[in-house]
């Protein structure tokens, strides 16, 4: 069989991914062979096997970075309690000076940048401004006091993209550092820094392990947002091709977006018309109030996500199972390891490391036949996009709560989240009921996709429709009796 065939097919938005693609299916292709002790050294000469450096100054840089790459791959830093961690060897091409005077400085009499300087950091040079950096602590009041805007901010890409500021650099060595008491594992240092210098830990060992022992069944659960991933492949193939990897049964994430939809409006009735409550299905958002909203915690919803109802569905039925979460997602693999949920999700995923797996084992998505797996209704495959949480509590709220006064309102991407939550904070949002999702479109967007497609949200809707179940009432009806317990806190 043809080597990559799945990766063929897959159009990845940067050259960043594919270097993680090469490093995550070269250390599966050992985990699953067994020869990973033997091999480790010699899986960066394979993955940089060019006379020539594509990047770096040489290849033994090169080579070395992917070392560290294979680190993270098998689990990263212990000590490191953040599922994201900064690679700092290969942080060393952003090491460029945050200000900096361009050609439109006059040299002007005023020189407002010198006397605003506090650090004494600003001379003059042939009547041109000049920054010392040995004395600049970028606080940017020289920027900030140009009367023509000559001295301009040159942002990491990093820093840029994320919006709760958890990146900062040391200026001393001027690699990136994570704040891991603001990072709410949004991702999105991960998929901008154009090095590849910030990388998710991945559980991809773990998992083969799990697979391989046979002591217990092992359940793959996958996120409705699967259907936007393996385009031109049905997804009933790409659910063969995953228990092909060694799972024993296959369930789809969104049967329980559908019981988490169903408790969720039980919870909003209960709280009361008149209160505000927010989603709690994207775990980035739920951080991201524990952390710049704390106020705000109690308005969270009680219920657990998605991913946690379904793992305690099949926990129901099989209580010594393990569990392996499959999405789009790096905020599932911090989210499991909350307190109040921990042990009910063994590991997670991202559709990344799926795609290193499937072709380290040469399983060709297009060759299997189709599989089957228990359904989730149309809207709990909705919940895969923006507006989909919230209208799935809409059905519900039609089919059982005609008498329920429910406004909702959703917020698309952190800075409408940052928004929508800052109206909720002064007690000025004009809703009862807001749906957040970090990622800008929602989970089809997640940073652990193999794309970033447009039209991802479309191929989610055409999925929703090919449920077997067009409302939620059919889908749950069978797991009535079964009394799951969907709380987060049992004391609330």
């Amino acid at each position: 069989m043809e080597k990559d065939t799945n990766k063929k097919h897959i159009k990845f938005d940067t050259s960043v991914q594919i270097l993680k693609y090469e490093v995550l299916k070269r250390v599966a292709e050992n985990a699953f062979n067994d020869t990973l002790d033997k091999n480790i050294l010699s899986i960066a000469k394979e993955v940089v096997d060019d006379l020539n450096p594509n990047v770096r100054c040489c290849i033994y840089k090169e080579r070395a970075i992917v070392q560290e790459r294979i680190k993270v791959a098998l689990g990263g830093d212990k000590l490191n309690d953040n599922v994201i961690e900064v690679i700092d060897i290969a942080c060393d091409e952003c090491s460029i000076n945050r200000f900096i005077v361009t050609n439109a400085c006059r040299g002007c009499l005023a020189k407002k940048c010198q006397e605003s300087c506090r650090f004494g950091a600003i001379s003059f040079d042939s009547k041109k401004s000049k920054i010392d950096y040995s004395k600049c602590k970028e606080c940017g009041k020289c920027k900030e006091a140009c009367p023509y805007d000559a001295i301009a901010e040159v942002r990491r890409p990093c820093m840029k993209s994320c919006y709760p500021k958890a990146l900062s650099y040391n200026t001393e060595s001027k690699k990136a550092v994570i704040d891991n008491n603001k990072c709410i594992q949004c991702g999105a240092c991960v998929i901008n820094c154009p090095f590849g210098a910030i990388m998710d830990k991945s559980s991809i060992v773990d998992v083969i392990n799990l697979i391989k022992d046979n002591s217990k069944k092992v359940y793959a659960i996958i996120a409705p947002a699967i259907a936007s991933q393996f385009k031109g492949n049905h997804i009933n193939k790409v659910i063969t091709a995953i228990k092909t990897l060694g799972f024993d049964d296959i369930l789809e994430v969104a049967l329980g977006a559908d019981l988490v939809a169903l408790h969720e409006f039980n919870e909003f009735a209960n709280y009361g018309e008149e209160s505000f409550l927010t989603s709690s299905c994207c775990p980035s958002f739920v951080s991201f109030i524990e952390k710049k909203f704390p106020m705000l915690k109690d308005n969270i919803s009680n219920t657990v996500s998605p991913m946690i109802a379904i793992a305690r569905l099949i926990k129901k039925n099989d209580e010594n199972s393990n569990i392996v979460f499959i999405g789009p997602c790096i905020a599932k693999k911090m989210e499991i390891l909350r307190e109040e949920i921990k042990g009910e999700v063994n590991y997670v995923m991202t559709f990344e490391e799926l795609l290193a797996m499937l072709d380290a084992k040469d399983i060709c998505i297009d060759k299997c036949v189709d599989g089957m797996s228990e359904n989730g209704s149309l809207y709990g495959r909705m919940f895969a996009r923006s507006g989909g949480v919230l209208e799935a509590i809409k059905h519900v709220v039609n089919e059982y709560g005609q008498d329920i006064y429910f406004n909702p309102q959703s917020a698309n991407g952190i800075k409408e989240c940052d928004a929508k939550l800052m109206q909720a904070k002064f007690k000025r949002i004009q809703c009862n009921f807001l749906e957040g999702m970090i990622c800008t479109g929602g989970c089809i967007n997640g940073p652990g996709t193999l794309n970033h497609d447009i039209k991802n949200n479309k191929e989610v809707d055409i999925y929703g429709k090919e449920s077997d179940y067009q409302n939620i009432k059919d889908s749950t009806e069978k797991y009535n009796d079964l009394m799951l317990n969907l709380k987060k806190y049992k004391d609330r």
